[in-house]
């Protein structure tokens, strides 16, 4: 139960054991733990969304759970996501990823997360009451399955920073075993159905972090904090815009 207590630590603000949120020593042996902790978010988020529809109008209520959402995370892989953005700017793997480092938020970068958070609240805010719970439950999860994937098939960008660390313990093992939970929270919240959401999210996260790998010269922590954000997003897009997934 350490690796869970390990990863809730990091991936959320919640206070879950003792420490901080840095990265502890280990986060990658715990990353099979990554897609539970995801459906923990999921819950909350059933939870709130319950009550915040049953108060306000459909929009403003999709608004509330998504900003408590990422409040929940710390912003953390939006962080990543606006990083890869800015670094798209660069000229070379190395200045794209010196601009990665940068803690100032560019206009890309800036842009990029509006637009991203944009098309999360209205894709919630046009799903029924019955679809939106099962999206707010299985999009954490599936997120947090991609890390540990990504991180056994992208060589590293360069030997010292969180992602490097991540992705040495991460074990073959440990990314299946993340799969596999991901592939259950999808089946319990929309049966067959919940394993095409999964597999098309599953193909995002390959192609984005294939480009932007290509772009830096190997996977990161901000390519992995990206794609979390963008799988996310393609669970929630295919079932606002695929009536099969609302079954």
């Amino acid at each position: 139960m350490s690796g869970l207590v390990r990863a809730a630590r990091y991936l959320t603000i919640l206070p879950v054991g003792r420490g901080s949120a840095t990265p502890p020593a280990g986060l990658g042996r715990a990353a099979m733990w990554f897609p539970v902790v995801g459906a923990g978010i999921g819950l909350l988020l059933m939870a709130a969304n319950h009550w915040l529809s049953r108060t306000f109008p459909p929009l403003l209520a999709a608004l509330l759970t998504v900003t408590m959402w990422k409040i929940i995370t710390g912003g953390l892989h939006l962080d990543g996501l606006a990083d890869c953005l800015d670094g798209l700017g660069g000229r070379t793997p190395e200045h794209r990823r010196a601009i990665m480092s940068d803690s100032r938020i560019g206009s890309f970068g800036a842009i990029g997360l509006i637009l991203f958070l944009l098309l999360e609240i209205v894709a919630l805010s046009g799903m029924d009451a019955h679809a939106r719970w099962r999206a707010l439950l299985a999009a954490p999860a599936i997120g947090r399955a991609m890390p540990p994937l990504l991180a056994r098939l992208f060589p590293v960008a360069r030997g010292e920073g969180q992602g490097a660390s991540f992705a040495r313990e991460v074990r073959r093992r440990g990314a299946a075993a993340a799969l596999l939970v991901a592939v259950v929270v999808a089946l319990l919240a929309f049966g067959a159905s919940g394993l095409v959401a999964l597999v098309l999210a599953l193909a995002v996260a390959l192609l984005a972090a294939r480009f932007l790998v290509a772009r830096v010269g190997g996977i990161t922590g901000d390519i992995l904090g990206a794609v979390v954000e963008l799988a996310e997003l393609t669970v929630l897009l295919t079932v606002a815009g695929w009536p099969g997934a609302r079954l």
